[in-house]
């Protein structure tokens, strides 16, 4: 992790729920929830606080998008690292996707790490509707991350709470397991950065 990128201020929070506030995708902000790994609350919750929680807020622009992701009631000292996705392991009502094998295509977006104070990061980057990568070597077609998750930078700090190894979620591939990460649309299935979903197809597909 890149200390010189570490953030931590007071953040004013918009009131969310699991879905983006706005639906139509000539609107300009979205905000949604993430939501945590169960497993490792426990490792995430500052002694005798409040349960954590993270607001991402992303807004449209003309050539790239604003996100800013935002974490209050966090153990201080904690570092992460916050990917874009394929997929997310919880289902739109937190349930566990019971068909869910692996995280898919992931981009590496920052790092953070938390203090006293609510916690954040703020990226500038294509990612509403658009965000896609594609590897022809493997056959791999245009394929978008539309959940936002971040990892334990750290393994050693999720120890306490039962995990073991690593995960390769972090710049030097040995980061700990994962954190937080965004619900599918109940309807959709589609991760929430995509704010204009085709629903004439099956699964739904999202209109960059």
């Amino acid at each position: 992790m890149h200390p010189a990128r570490y953030l931590g201020s007071l953040a004013l929070l918009l009131a969310a729920s699991g879905a983006a506030l706005a639906a139509s995708p000539s609107d300009k902000n979205f905000t949604f929830q993430l939501f945590p790994n169960p497993a490792f609350v426990a490792c995430l919750t500052a002694e005798g606080g409040k349960p954590p929680t993270v607001t991402v807020t992303v807004r449209r622009g003309l050539r790239n998008d604003h996100m800013r992701v935002v974490l209050k009631h966090f153990k201080p000292g904690l570092g992460f690292d916050l990917f874009t996705v394929q997929r997310s392991p919880q289902q739109a009502d937190g349930s566990p996707d019971a068909g869910f094998t692996n995280f898919g295509l992931a981009w590496y977006q920052s790092d953070i790490e938390t203090s006293r104070h609510p916690s954040k990061a703020e990226i500038n980057t294509i990612l509403l509707d658009q965000i896609f990568g594609f590897d022809p070597d493997v056959g791999l077609s245009p394929t978008q991350t539309l959940h936002v998750g971040f990892w334990f930078n750290d393994p050693a700090d999720a120890a306490a709470c039962g995990f073991v190894g690593t995960t390769p979620f972090n710049g030097e591939h040995n980061a700990g397991p994962l954190a937080f990460i965004s619900r599918p649309d109940a309807t959709t299935g589609l991760g929430p950065l995509c704010t204009n979903p085709n629903t004439s197809t099956i699964p739904a597909t999202c209109n960059p």
